[in-house]
């Protein structure tokens, strides 16, 4: 989660002097965590998989989709700031449409894809498990004309596929959000506030199904505060957090008194925990991304911030390592090429948790059973990302290049 190093300005457009000239390159800690969380969401999304008892998300009011939201924001400084530098704003704004485009039919493919094999595993599984059921998608199979423009406008959005949905509005929220700063950043912050109230306090949100008040699970009026202080923080808008210990003991209490108020063993024998959340759930709701969330992530990511170095450079193996160093390099390239290719290995997650959780339906759910399944997923994610970085370096430009050679 670094940040570049010198300012850059919006070209042909008023001169935006806190967004950063040199984020172009990757930084192996953004990679780092978004890979992380790659796996941590392919965990929490395979139906009764005993390893989601173990994921942060367990011990803290923020989870994995924080990581997520926060990395892809820093990711979007780097994608686009380039763009809207150097060719101005109206041109920016076209590249992050076509983002939001790509995103949207990821989004359109992802359920056609997750319904039709819902469907196949109903008629193939032998115990008559109702998979579709468990996804809720009998509303789009029984009434398939009305709901499939819903689904196409949005309008319909069924909870297991909410997160492509806000990603892709918070997404086309950037140009403007670009412009205000370009005009005022204090305005700018006041108006990613002021819309985060409006999520959080007057419930404002998206509709999710036409037939009741039902809402986007995940509120992108509420989570573009995530993805903006991520943006802001590579743009440069906003300073990188000083280390400093003080602030590091700060955080670390603040991640160990939540954990009792987040812990579900703890809450569920603690009655006064449990009332606490009852009458303050509002604080934490993942819906509109309640302020508690908010504290605790950051948090966490100041944590991380200190303890992985200037650079990352405590996560990079020693050249002097030895056999654990070599062993070390090998784990870290793997989780930083998932991280390089989040948006294939998230949606590609998503489809492949459910086939995962019929897989544990059929052979068992035993601690041995929980292993090579897990196993299996991390390896297909890994093989996904590695196989589409290959195809994105356009492999038959350097084989006609061979060829040409001679």
């Amino acid at each position: 989660m670094a940040l570049a190093e010198s300012p850059m300005a919006l070209a042909q457009t008023k001169s935006l002097p806190p967004l950063r000239a040199g984020v172009g390159a990757r930084d192996v800690r953004l990679d780092f965590f978004r890979g992380i969380a790659m796996f941590i969401i392919l965990i929490a999304h395979i139906p009764s998989n005993w390893l989601t008892l173990w994921i942060p998300a367990r011990f803290g009011f923020s989870d994995a989709t924080e990581m997520f939201v926060f990395c892809s924001g820093m990711a979007s400084a780097i994608a686009f700031g380039k763009v809207f530098r150097e060719q101005g704003h109206m041109m920016g704004s076209v590249r992050v449409a076509f983002r939001v485009w790509q995103v949207y039919w990821a989004h359109i493919g992802l359920f056609f894809a997750v319904a039709a094999a819902m469907v196949v595993l109903n008629n193939l599984v032998p115990d008559g498990r109702d998979y579709v059921g468990q996804l809720n998608l009998y509303p789009f199979f029984n009434r398939p004309q009305e709901n499939l423009v819903g689904l196409l406008t949005l309008t319909y959005v069924p909870n297991y596929f909410d997160v492509l949905p806000m990603y892709l509005v918070i997404l086309a929220m950037m140009p403007f959000v670009i412009a205000l700063v370009g005009f005022n950043r204090w305005v700018a912050a006041a108006v990613l506030i002021a819309i985060w109230l409006s999520a959080s306090v007057f419930d404002l949100n998206f509709p999710a199904e036409p037939w009741s008040e039902r809402q986007w699970f995940f509120n992108p009026l509420g989570w573009q505060l995530v993805f903006f202080t991520g943006f802001a923080l590579m743009a440069g808008w906003i300073p990188a957090p000083p280390v400093d210990w003080r602030l590091f003991v700060v955080a670390v209490l603040i991640v160990l008194v939540s954990v009792p108020f987040a812990y579900f063993r703890v809450y569920n024998e603690v009655e006064w925990f449990l009332e606490w959340r009852r009458e303050w759930r509002f604080l934490f709701t993942k819906t509109d991304f309640g302020i508690l969330r908010y504290v605790h992530f950051l948090s966490l990511a100041y944590i991380a911030w200190c303890l992985v170095g200037p650079k990352g450079v405590r996560i990079l193996p020693s050249e002097t390592g030895g056999i654990f160093a070599r062993i070390w390099q090998v784990i870290l390239n793997t989780i930083l090429k998932v991280g390089q290719q989040s948006l294939v290995v998230f949606v590609s997650s998503m489809f492949l948790a459910r086939l995962l959780g019929a897989l544990f339906d059929q052979v068992g759910r035993s601690h041995f059973s929980m292993a090579w399944v897990n196993t299996l997923g991390a390896l297909i994610i890994i093989a996904l990302a590695y196989g589409v970085g290959w195809i994105k370096s356009q492999p038959w430009k350097q084989r006609k290049s061979a060829h040409a050679a001679p």
